[in-house]
C-alpha cells in the first residue's frame, strides 16, 4: 500500500504543478495580450497610495493605461476603483485626481470608493451599468490580475470584456502569480 500511495502522491504533484505552470502560462499571456478593442468604459482597479499621498508606481502606471486608451478613443468612460488604504486615502479619489492633473476631463471620470477588492469593484461597476448604459468593459490592471477580473465580469453576464495592463514589472510579481492562482479558483 505505501508504494501505489508513493506513486499516486508523484502523479498527483505532477499534475498539479502542470496544471499550475499551465494556468500561469495562460494568465501572463492573456494578461499582457491587447487586441486592440474599444470599450464603451474602462475599470481601472486600484493599487497602493503611499503614506504621503502619491501613487504607487503600478497605480500610476495604470492610469497611465487608461489616459492613453482615451486619448487614442478606445474608451469612453474611466471608472477607477479601490478602498480605503492603511495609509488613510481613498484609491479612487487619488486616481481621478492624477486623471485630472494630466488632462483627463473630469466629467468622464467615475468614481468607486468601495472598491476594496476585485469582485467588489465588479460588482460596484455592475450596479453603475444601469445608469452609465455601457456594454462594453475594459479591464486595467496588472496582467496577472486582469484573467480573474475579466472571469469575475464574464461570471456575471457581461460578455464584452477586454484588457489592457501597463509594461510594469517586478519580482514581487511571481508572488502575485502564485497568489493569483487559487483565487481564479475560489473567488
Amino acid at each position: 500500500m505505501g508504494r501505489k500511495f508513493l506513486r499516486f502522491f508523484r502523479i498527483f504533484c505532477v499534475f498539479f504543478l502542470l496544471w499550475f505552470i499551465l494556468h500561469s502560462v495562460y494568465i501572463i499571456t492573456d494578461g499582457i495580450s491587447d487586441n486592440g478593442k474599444q470599450a464603451d468604459i474602462a475599470v481601472i482597479l486600484g493599487n497602493k497610495v503611499n503614506e504621503d499621498g502619491t501613487l504607487s508606481g503600478r497605480l500610476e502606471k495604470r492610469l497611465e493605461s487608461g489616459i492613453e486608451l482615451y486619448k487614442k478613443r478606445r474608451i469612453e468612460k474611466i471608472l477607477v476603483s479601490g478602498g480605503l488604504g492603511k495609509e488613510g486615502f481613498y484609491e479612487g479619489d487619488k486616481m481621478k485626481t492624477f486623471l485630472i492633473s494630466k488632462g483627463i476631463p473630469e466629467s468622464v471620470i467615475i468614481v468607486d470608493n468601495h472598491g476594496d477588492n476585485t469582485r467588489a469593484t465588479v460588482e460596484n461597476t455592475l450596479r453603475l451599468q444601469p445608469k452609465l448604459h455601457f456594454n462594453s468593459i475594459m479591464v486595467i490592471s496588472q496582467y496577472f490580475h486582469v484573467t480573474r477580473t475579466k472571469k469575475l465580469f464574464k461570471d456575471k453576464g457581461v460578455n464584452n470584456v477586454s484588457s489592457v495592463s501597463p509594461d510594469y514589472f517586478e519580482w514581487r510579481d511571481l508572488y502575485a502569480i502564485l497568489r493569483e492562482f487559487p483565487a481564479y479558483y475560489t473567488q
